[in-house]
């Protein structure tokens, strides 16, 4: 089994909370214990910001969402739960206990994840009856939306809890990254701390403000970072030479007196009040879920972008985003429900992501076609033509397009598409596809496709196989009784 089927998660904060959405967003239950008196509430404004930016994250269609329940004890919350993730205080006596607690309630199959930034799983596990199936489940927040967790295993976790961790992960979108030994903070967060370390310093020394030292690692560094790491951006700039290149250039800096890494600065009162000060100054007002939304909508644009790169394959976060897109289209969604063939197929919805938008805060030209095109592969699955179909060496290409522009679709705006099959024969497809407002369905723009069916190995035309003409004919009988649209068949500066 490699699919979480309930879960349970105990602590309901920042960590807790995103681990809450990402559940009930892959359409997975999840039971709830947290005793703070304003759990509901803050699990909910968690679980909304993480919604609005999965509906701006893809147009894949997701499951049903899971259902959550809250429960008065943390034993009928792990009642029947075969993943439970903990997420209490970052305190050892704290959380061994409540691991214990938690491995005298659950099932016996039950793998449970730590969400610690730094506590040993050894010393986790020390007083478990069970402490094969304990383990560090590590993620980032906001966790609805990075995908990595370090999986570190203590000294009795079983090499089986571990690869069945690892294989729980993907369907819910996420990565995880096995830590072959266990070491304090892992290693994200000894990364983290050295920067962190270094920051505080040089903030102390009034060489800058925390604005201005974030401003350096975000429009530099950062960028670098968020596709390709460390020791590969380094081996770019070794140029042609590569990585050895490089370690040979700039390995002796490593001896310099430059850095306080080791040197620990002084958090008094006056530099904690100095750091929070410019921090204030920093956020300009915003409250803390603002900064949140603004990071989503940043970390969204990020993901899409990384999605279509390297010749659309998807590369690095995004490569994994385009995985888990694929896998909810192969299992799920909008095909498997039933069509009302009696008028347009409504197939698509999403909303307008910050990544869509140009200077005007409208949809750009481009987007446009990326919904129209999603349409068309939304009809394609329908008669199925999916993933498994293509790759077996036959597929439908777009061969003509002709997009009218008729309203406007602004930021956030939740907006769905239509298809209707004007005509078709062995070899193609005439399609007309409308995108709607979702509140006031109001038409926002139409496109009509001419699609050919090909042999991708011959490169030529072919007819479809009986298979999909069969599931094509109850499309094109009934819409055959519609009207035609507006704006069949226009060209380009036609008047109406």
């Amino acid at each position: 089994m490699t699919k979480i089927n309930k879960a349970a998660c105990i602590g309901g904060g920042v960590i807790g909370g995103g681990w809450i959405a990402r559940f009930l967003l892959a359409g997975i239950d999840v039971d709830v214990f947290d005793p703070h008196p304003e759990a509901n509430r803050i699990v909910g404004e968690v679980l909304a910001n993480a919604e609005k930016a999965y509906a701006m994250l893809t147009g894949a269609p997701l499951p049903p969402r899971g259902k959550l329940t809250f429960r008065e004890t943390l034993e009928e919350a792990v009642a029947g739960a075969d993943w439970i993730q903990e997420s209490v205080p970052e305190r050892l006596d704290l959380k061994r206990k409540v691991l214990t607690q938690i491995d005298a309630a659950a099932r016996p199959d039950a793998l449970i994840g730590s969400s610690t930034s730094g506590l040993l799983p050894t010393d986790l596990q020390r007083d478990m009856r069970h402490p094969e199936r304990l383990f560090v489940a590590h993620p980032y927040n906001p966790v609805y939306l990075l995908p990595l967790v370090e999986i570190v295993g203590g000294e009795k976790t079983s090499k089986e809890t571990i690869q069945a961790a690892m294989d729980r992960l993907p369907p819910i979108g996420m990565k995880g990254v096995h830590i072959a030994k266990e070491i304090e903070a892992f290693v994200g967060d000894r990364l983290l701390e050295a920067l962190w370390r270094e920051a505080l310093w040089l903030i102390k020394d009034d060489i800058c403000t925390v604005e201005t030292l974030d401003d350096v690692i975000r429009y530099s560094f950062g960028l670098r970072w968020a596709q390709m790491g460390l020791f590969q951006t380094y081996r770019i700039a070794g140029g042609e030479a590569g990585m050895r290149h490089f370690l040979a250039q700039f390995g002796p800096a490593l001896q310099w007196n430059w850095t306080k890494l080791m040197d620990v600065v002084d958090l008094d009162d006056a530099l904690v009040e100095k750091i929070g000060q410019q921090s204030d100054e920093q956020a300009a007002g915003l409250s803390i879920r603002e900064l949140e939304r603004i990071r989503d909508e940043n970390l969204v644009g990020i993901l899409q972008t990384l999605k279509g790169s390297h010749g659309g394959k998807g590369w690095g976060a995004g490569k994994l985003l385009k995985d888990f897109e694929q896998s909810l289209w192969a299992t799920g969604g909008g095909e498997r429900k039933l069509h009302d063939l009696a008028r347009p197929l409504r197939l698509i919805e999403t909303k307008v992501s910050p990544a869509w938008v140009d200077y005007n805060g409208h949809m750009t030209e481009h987007r446009y076609l990326q919904v129209f095109g999603d349409t068309s592969d939304a009809l394609l699955r329908l008669i199925g033509v999916d993933f498994t179909y293509v790759e077996a060496g036959h597929s439908y290409y777009t061969v003509e397009t002709h997009i009218r522009h008729i309203g406007e679709a602004k930021l956030g705006q939740a907006i769905h598409s239509t298809c209707q099959l004007l005509s078709d024969d062995e070899k193609r497809l005439h399609l007309f596809h409308t995108i709607h407002d979702t509140v006031t369905g109001d038409v926002i723009a139409t496109a009509e496709h001419m699609l050919l069916h090909v042999d991708a190995k011959a490169g030529k035309a072919a007819p479809a196989p009986e298979e999909v003409l069969r599931k094509i004919r109850p499309i094109a009988e009934a819409h055959a009784k519609l009207p035609l649209p507006d704006g069949i068949g226009r060209h380009v500066g036609q008047k109406r």
